[in-house]
């Protein structure tokens, strides 16, 4: 059985809205280079070593907003590597990034902030 069917709080986070999502990730927020934080389960610390080790973000945020199950997944994003790019092709750098992870999950919200 796949993890979202046996996550009663799944399907109700298909409504999030992007500020939404946002909201709940105020808590993990970091001044500067994201070290993972203590309190991340094993999904978020994989996502969250993946993208720090691949776009050396200033700031880096990922929530399992599935209520911990795992099936979806918040990310808030800030990197020079997404300078001068469309938003569609910054959140395609994270996906493409991702790719493994994203098999096992069931929604994935992504906010890339080019830096400045």
């Amino acid at each position: 059985m796949s993890r979202h069917l046996r996550c009663a709080t799944a399907p109700q986070l298909t409504s999030l809205r992007p500020h939404s999502a946002l909201r709940i990730l105020r808590h993990y927020s970091q001044a500067n280079a994201p070290a993972t934080p203590p309190q991340m389960d094993d999904g978020e610390r994989a996502i969250h070593a993946k993208l720090a080790e691949r776009f050396k973000p200033s700031q880096l945020q990922v929530q399992d907003v599935s209520g911990g199950c795992g099936t979806f997944y918040a990310i808030m994003i800030t990197s020079q590597a997404f300078k001068g790019l469309s938003v569609v092709k910054q959140h395609r750098l994270v996906t493409q990034e991702l790719k493994a992870e994203i098999e096992g999950i069931h929604g994935l919200q992504i906010n890339t902030i080019p830096e400045e």
